[in-house]
């Protein structure tokens, strides 16, 4: 079974100009091409690319998806190093998490500078945005 790019984003959810950059990044092998050079996919292909698609779901670097596509094509590898890569995102994670509730509370704290509806230039929340540019 062989299918054309349009159908391989088609079933997986993913923009032909994704997998045409997934490709030039090798995380794709190169398609096989027909007598019209269309590029063909094939089983391979779909199951690479839905889990490349599933990693960056969870946010993983294309770094950490390459290293991971390398245990893919070594399944008798020691995953040793797949924990210490998903301990070290799950640790990225937190610390982004943290940095976002620090934002929050920052608008928070700027969003009570105005209670309601006024002019532009009176408003508490644009006079603190303004000032902090000085």
């Amino acid at each position: 079974m062989t299918i054309k790019i349009g159908e391989l984003a088609k079933r997986t959810g993913a923009t032909v100009e994704t997998i045409r950059y997934y490709e030039k990044e090798r995380l794709l092998p190169e398609p096989f091409r027909s007598e019209g050079n269309y590029r063909l996919y094939n089983e391979e292909h779909i199951e690479r690319l839905q889990f490349i698609l599933h990693c960056r779901t969870l946010d993983m670097a294309l770094d950490d998806v390459r290293i991971l596509l390398e245990y893919w094509e070594s399944p008798d590898k020691d995953c040793g190093d797949v924990n210490n890569l998903l301990d070290e995102h799950i640790h990225a994670v937190e610390i982004r998490m943290e940095e976002l509730m620090h934002l929050k509370h920052h608008l928070t704290v700027l969003r009570q500078k105005c209670a309601g509806s006024a002019q532009a230039v009176s408003c508490g929340i644009m006079w603190h945005l303004k000032r902090a540019c000085r």
